[in-house]
C-alpha cells in the first residue's frame, strides 16, 4: 500500500482529534457503532488472535449498572456520553483461533499457558482499543477514553460467570472468560468545553534511530 493519508484525514485521526469530557446532546445510531466496529476489526493482532470483547453501554439503564465502578471524577462525563464502550478481552481467545488462523494449531500455543494467553489477550485488546478510537474518529466520533474506574466491579456486573447475554451465546461471550481492560466514551464532544491540549514529546525525546 502506497498511497499516503491526506493532511486532512490525518487532522482528523491525531493532530485535531482531542479526548472529550463534555457531550453534545445528541444520539449516536447503532448503525454507526457498526461501522466503526467494521473497520476496527482489520487492525493486526497476534496471530489474528482479536481477543477484544466490547459492550456498548447505550441506555441509562445500562449505565447506571457501570455507575458504582466508576472513579468519582469520570461519573458526570460518563453518564452524559451518548455511548461507552467496556473494552475488554476474553482469556479464551484461543478457542477461536481454528477460525481466525487456521493454517496452523495456534490454539495449541496457548490452550495450556494460561500466563500467555492472559497477556497475549490483554497487550492485543489494548491494541484493539487503539483501533476503535482511531475508527470511531474516522466515523466521525470524539473520544473519551478511561482507566479510572474499578475492573473487578466492571466485571462483576457485565461477565458474570454462568450468564447468556442477548445475541451473545455464553460459548462466545464466555462467561468469566471476559475481563475488562478499558472504558471509552463516544459521541459527539463539545468543543467550547475542551481544556487546553496538553504537549507531547519531541522525536528526540521518545525516539532512537540506531
Amino acid at each position: 500500500m502506497s498511497k499516503r493519508l491526506s493532511d486532512e484525514g490525518r487532522d482528523l485521526l491525531f493532530r485535531a482529534a482531542r479526548t472529550h469530557g463534555a457531550w453534545l446532546d445528541r444520539p449516536v445510531a447503532d448503525e454507526t457503532l457498526r461501522e466503526l466496529y467494521d473497520l476496527m476489526k482489520w487492525g493486526p493482532t497476534s496471530v489474528n488472535s482479536s481477543p477484544a470483547r466490547i459492550v456498548f453501554l447505550r441506555t441509562p439503564e445500562a449505565k447506571e449498572r457501570l455507575r458504582p465502578a466508576l472513579a468519582p471524577g469520570n461519573v458526570d462525563k460518563t453518564m452524559a456520553a451518548p455511548v461507552t464502550a467496556i473494552i475488554a478481552y476474553d482469556v479464551k481467545f484461543y478457542e477461536r483461533l481454528p477460525k481466525l488462523f487456521p493454517h496452523a494449531d495456534a490454539r495449541a500455543w496457548f490452550a495450556d499457558t494460561p500466563e500467555l494467553a492472559e497477556s497475549t489477550a490483554r497487550r492485543n485488546s489494548s491494541l484493539q482499543g487503539a483501533y476503535l478510537m482511531i475508527a470511531a474518529r474516522a466515523v466521525g466520533l470524539d473520544c473519551g477514553p478511561m482507566s479510572g474506574f474499578d475492573n473487578a466491579k466492571v466485571d462483576h456486573e457485565f461477565f458474570p460467570a454462568g450468564a447468556a447475554r442477548g445475541e451473545f451465546a455464553q460459548e462466545y461471550f464466555a462467561d468469566s472468560h471476559i475481563k475488562s481492560n478499558f472504558l471509552c466514551n463516544l459521541g459527539y464532544g463539545d468543543p467550547v468545553k475542551l481544556f487546553p491540549r496538553g504537549p507531547r514529546l519531541d522525536f528526540d525525546e521518545a525516539c532512537q534511530l540506531l
